[in-house]
């Protein structure tokens, strides 16, 4: 099935300076790959029967990479929404823990909620077996090469990091379909250019949806 992703604006690659940018821009995704990247109407009118995702107002970009994955995901507990003590990582709170069945329910909800600010990639490596699971089954990439960030560091990759050294890869027809939409607005904290503040706290950087592998993983209700 082809799809088509429109937004406002489309920075394949926000890594590169001079790399070219699509006001009005659109991702042309066929499965798990990006078929083409370029203006929404020569891509709409060169395939007609395309299914399309309008996300408005926004900036789509490619997926962010997290430097943090060990700590989030192999010494840091999250939470059950059951358990009543919000979402947010619990520091160390698989520290010492030998239950794997709970560190792996742990790094899925980790994951799942990674995906909520538009993150694809996460940095290892990963020492338990259920956390690894956790991953390959969850469809984030895993870079070669060690975390940027040895120690505790946020689920948001964009509240420490500008979008330009956040992102992992680029957009490109050929590539796996790895990106996120973000909000449009004012440049926020966050560092993405249509962030706005009015997103909220929860808003990961004003994160409307994330897309893996050509799978629309997080929308933003």
């Amino acid at each position: 099935m082809l799809t088509l992703h429109r937004a406002a604006l489309v920075l394949p690659d926000p890594a590169d300076p001079t790399a070219p940018s699509h006001a009005d821009g659109a991702v042309l995704v066929r499965d798990e790959l990006v078929e083409a990247v370029g203006p929404y109407a020569g891509l709409a009118a060169a395939h007609p029967a395309a299914r399309v995702r309008d996300w408005g107002d926004a900036l789509l970009t490619p997926g962010l990479r997290n430097p943090y994955g060990h700590w989030l995901l192999e010494r840091a507990y999250h939470p059950d929404p059951r358990e009543g003590v919000g979402d947010e990582p619990v520091p160390d709170g698989l520290a010492g823990e030998r239950d794997e069945t709970r560190c792996g329910a742990s790094a899925r909800r980790g994951l799942q909620r990674m995906l909520g600010f538009g993150v694809t990639a996460v940095a290892g490596p990963f020492e338990r077996a259920s956390v690894r699971t956790a991953v390959a089954r969850s469809g984030l990439v895993v870079p070669p090469g060690p975390g940027a960030g040895a120690g505790a560091g946020p689920l948001d990759p964009l509240a420490v990091l500008p979008l330009a050294e956040a992102v992992h890869g680029r957009v490109a027809a050929g590539g796996r379909a790895d990106f996120a939409v973000f909000a449009s607005g004012a440049s926020g904290a966050s560092g993405v250019p249509g962030a706005s503040a009015a997103d909220g706290p929860g808003a990961a950087g004003g994160c409307r949806a994330t897309v893996l592998a050509g799978r629309l993983v997080f929308r933003r209700r």
